[in-house]
């Protein structure tokens, strides 16, 4: 019997799922049969208007919130064989804190989590994806977290928040290899991963 899989995808507030990493992944889910269901979050400021204010980052993460539990209102998440939450961004502290609050038990894909996604983060929950220039999120709390959450956790060299370096063929190569590692998580990574 076909096993029933969803991917729910928390996007970031300039980073849609048209954008790159979240467009593979996507597209890679659909590859193996899973149902998608993606988040839209609307906020009334820029991200980098928000960037350093804890007053603005926390009403962008209510407004996230209440997009989240709006939008995702009935599904029956016990239904699914396996659920992954993509977030990017803000979407990985939204995706965090959604399923802590709805008990969903996911697991997780976190692309350039923020400092607060680690406040709601599961040990054991799933893979990481960090740039080591990402001005949102210093490596060194990356690295201690991951450690401490037993996250697998790649790093991209040089990456900014958006997984981006200033060569285009660089940032092709990096994304392969990326993407290379969330099919292998995708396609049944629970086993060489670690499961939730």
């Amino acid at each position: 019997m076909d096993k029933k899989n969803l991917m729910v995808i928390f996007p970031g507030m300039g980073y849609n799922t048209s954008r790159p990493v979240l467009y593979y992944t996507r597209k890679l889910a659909q590859k193996y049969g899973y149902e998608i269901r993606e988040v839209n979050f609307s906020f009334p400021e820029k991200a980098a208007d928000v960037k350093g204010k804890s007053d603005k980052m926390s009403q962008s993460f209510e407004i996230a919130m209440s997009h989240a539990r709006e939008q995702l209102a009935g599904i029956d998440y016990g239904s699914y064989d396996r659920v992954i939450f993509v977030g990017k961004s803000i979407g990985t502290v939204v995706a965090a804190a959604y399923d802590k609050q709805e008990n969903v038990n996911a697991e997780h894909i976190i692309y350039t989590p923020l400092p607060h996604t680690f406040k709601y983060s599961r040990k054991e929950c799933g893979i990481m994806v960090h740039g080591t220039s990402d001005p949102w999120c210093e490596t060194q709390i990356v690295d201690e977290k991951s450690r401490e959450l037993n996250i697998e956790c790649i790093k991209v060299a040089d990456a900014n928040h958006s997984l981006e370096t200033d060569s285009v063929q660089t940032d092709l190569g990096n994304l392969m290899k990326i993407m290379v590692k969330i099919e292998m998580y995708v396609n049944g990574g629970g086993d060489i991963w670690g499961k939730c």
